[in-house]
């Protein structure tokens, strides 16, 4: 359910139901020559739907801007500061909170966002204790991503426009990914880029952590449905626990 298409004289009714706000999270930035700018507001979207069709959760407006200082020089790339996504998630949570929500669901399409997000829902664990946080980013992929990815990862832990993300964009967003201009990108990122901060230039000049071509629908359906399954139990599970 689509909480801004929603009318004020209902709502409340459907928040007793439901209990549940989802927060679909993404970024505006470079996702190289074959992804649009909005790939991480697009994926954020239609996982928040698909997890809501099966929760019955309510789906807020997508905040579409998040930290990028990564790839903040490569054009088309907007960045906001982590203590302006806290002060808007740790307001967002309380209002929700106020309106008789009983769970929020940060569901975030952008690795860039964690430390803000997993800051704000600290902060909200403090602030309201009675409201249940949850900070989902694909959660339980590890072991299916690494059967069917074909090249090894750039990076231990971040992934972008690569072999990975593009499939997930082919499964849930295939209308915005022009595969012909798809491309090979397979940088060597230095040590100390994990230990000071690296922007993201000095070793890509695409914006692409790995090899697109290799994306397929496939995969993306794979990965996605395991991350879908495991975000529906988590919410079932923080449901349960409301009055404990």
């Amino acid at each position: 359910m689509i909480f801004q298409n929603e009318n004020s004289y209902e709502i409340k009714e459907k928040i007793e139901q439901s209990q549940v706000a989802i927060l679909p999270l993404g970024a505006v930035e470079a996702h190289g020559p074959h992804l649009p700018l909005g790939t991480d507001n697009y994926l954020a979207e239609q996982l928040a739907e698909r997890v809501a069709g099966k929760t019955g959760a309510l789906v807020l407006p997508t905040l579409p801007y998040g930290q990028v200082w990564s790839l903040k020089n490569f054009p088309g790339s907007i960045t906001v500061s982590n203590q302006s996504l806290i002060s808007l998630l740790c307001d967002i949570g309380v209002s929700l909170h106020h309106q008789g929500f009983q769970v929020f669901v940060m569901l975030n399409g952008h690795l860039g966002n964690a430390v803000a997000i997993k800051e704000a829902a600290r902060q909200l664990y403090e602030t309201v204790p009675n409201l249940r946080v949850l900070y989902l980013f694909y959660p339980g992929v590890k072991k299916i991503t690494d059967e069917l990815r074909e090249t090894p990862s750039a990076h231990a832990s971040y992934f972008h426009a690569c072999e990975i993300e593009t499939s997930y964009m082919l499964y849930l967003a295939e209308q915005y990914v022009d595969m012909t201009k798809a491309v090979s990108d397979i940088p060597d990122i230095p040590m100390s880029a994990d230990v000071t901060p690296t922007p993201w230039e000095e070793f890509t000049a695409t914006a692409v952590l790995g090899d697109a071509t290799l994306a397929t629908k496939e995969k993306g359906k794979a990965i996605i449905e395991v991350a879908l399954a495991n975000m529906v139990k988590l919410i079932e599970e923080a449901k349960r626990s409301l009055g404990k």
